[in-house]
């Protein structure tokens, strides 16, 4: 799966609705930290288009061969890493792509196996670079985030922990697939 049509920018309804009610920044909730824990994550209102993608990727990789095809851009941290879907399992739809996650550092992990895991990560708190970066971080249950996961996930409920280690187990060479494009 590749990204055919740059007008075709427009997110699945479980990723417009996490967009449209946003995470609240440092600071916002310090005081309700356990209600509604800091997430480091923006995401967009519509998908990175393609050559935005594979402008960003030939500079993540130092590598001017290589393009962003096999990603779908749809959010960022505040230091400049990307969460994606990542294009690899052949006639799959959008949805059903591993999501992951690529650090301004080169921090590289596989988030979610798909769409669904993503928002029970989200529901339970955590975010694509605390995925990466804290994967045995604490439940942190999100009301509003549960409630999108609740109506727009397939299966069951898993809680971020779970969810990494689910994507972990299924796509154990994500990084070093992304260490062979790098330069």
């Amino acid at each position: 799966m590749t990204i055919e049509d740059d007008d075709d920018l427009v997110l699945p309804a479980a990723l417009a609705a996490i967009a449209a009610l946003g995470f609240p920044e440092a600071g916002e909730d310090d005081e309700d930290e356990d209600d509604h824990p800091t997430v480091d994550f923006e995401p967009f209102e519509e998908f990175l288009d393609a050559e935005d993608t594979t402008d960003w990727f030939r500079t993540w990789t130092a590598n001017p061969e290589t393009t962003g095809d096999q990603f779908r851009v749809f959010g960022q941290t505040s230091a400049g890493g990307y969460a994606a879907f990542w294009l690899v399992r052949d006639d799959a739809p959008l949805t059903d792509q591993p999501i992951v996650f690529l650090g301004p550092e080169g921090e590289t992990g596989v988030v979610a196996c798909d769409l669904s895991g993503f928002l029970w990560l989200v529901a339970d708190g955590s975010g694509p670079y605390e995925a990466v970066e804290y994967p045995t971080r604490r439940s942190r249950p999100h009301p509003e985030f549960t409630a999108i996961a609740e109506k727009h996930a397939t299966g069951e409920r898993m809680t971020a922990r779970e969810v990494v280690a689910a994507a972990r187990d299924e796509f154990p060479d994500f990084e070093d697939t992304m260490a062979e494009l790098a330069r």
